[in-house]
């Protein structure tokens, strides 16, 4: 049974991942992609548009399904080899979130919608991702629209 997850990331981070088909969390963290399985769904919330800016987003940004592939690290910098999961993204426009604040389960206080995302990776339900996935025009497998 697929499972469903939202990845923290800045939009700037989260294209590159599109364009590589990959996702990346934690800031190349491998624990939290090891909590992925094929088939789950990943979408990506984005509090800011570039990593290390003030310059604020709050939407979802990218949409997808985890691939086979186990996490497997890559060597972007002399000191820096962050790990990675193979995601194939779905064509999607990002969201706003506050929108959908008060319809997301995920969100237990609307008020302090920010502290859900503190970890960096959040599992939520089936509805919720469904939700998501509708506010971004996403086109799903059938199957992860009738679990």
């Amino acid at each position: 049974m697929s499972r469903y997850w939202i990845g923290v990331a800045s939009r700037d981070h989260v294209g590159r991942g599109v364009a590589g088909g990959f996702a990346q969390l934690c800031h190349g963290k491998a624990g939290p992609l090891a909590r992925l399985q094929p088939g789950d769904g990943l979408v990506y919330y984005s509090p800011r548009e570039v990593f290390g800016t003030d310059t604020p987003c709050q939407c979802f940004t990218a949409i997808g399904i985890v691939q086979p592939r186990q996490p497997y690290q890559v060597q972007m910098a002399a000191d820096f080899t962050p790990w990675r999961r193979d995601v194939q993204f779905v064509p999607a426009t990002a969201a706003v979130i506050r929108p959908l604040l008060t319809r997301l389960a995920c969100i237990p206080d609307p008020q302090h919608w920010g502290q859900a995302f503190r970890f960096g990776l959040l599992q939520i339900s089936a509805a919720d991702f469904r939700l998501i996935a509708a506010a971004m025009g996403a086109t799903l497998p059938a199957s992860m629209l009738t679990e």
